[in-house]
């Protein structure tokens, strides 16, 4: 199984609308908000790393409303 945490910035105000969307995502398995730099934490799990990779890139950062990401993939 392949982990990543994924730290998103969202436009202001628009965080609960960008976790209710990740949450339909079924490669993810928790989201957090958190105060800081980032606005959202989200644990993603998946068989394969390219899997993880297609999550991230055509899934998570095209939704609406998020400004960045930075991906930490567990080793």
């Amino acid at each position: 199984m392949n982990i990543a945490f994924v730290l998103i910035n969202t436009d202001v105000g628009s965080e609960a609308e960008v976790s209710k969307a990740l949450r339909e995502f079924s490669e993810v398995k928790d989201v957090y908000g958190v105060y800081g730099v980032y606005d959202i934490v989200v644990r993603l799990e998946a068989e394969t790393m390219q899997e993880l990779k297609d999550a991230i890139s055509s899934k998570i950062r095209r939704l609406k409303n998020v400004r960045s990401t930075l991906t930490m993939i567990v080793i």
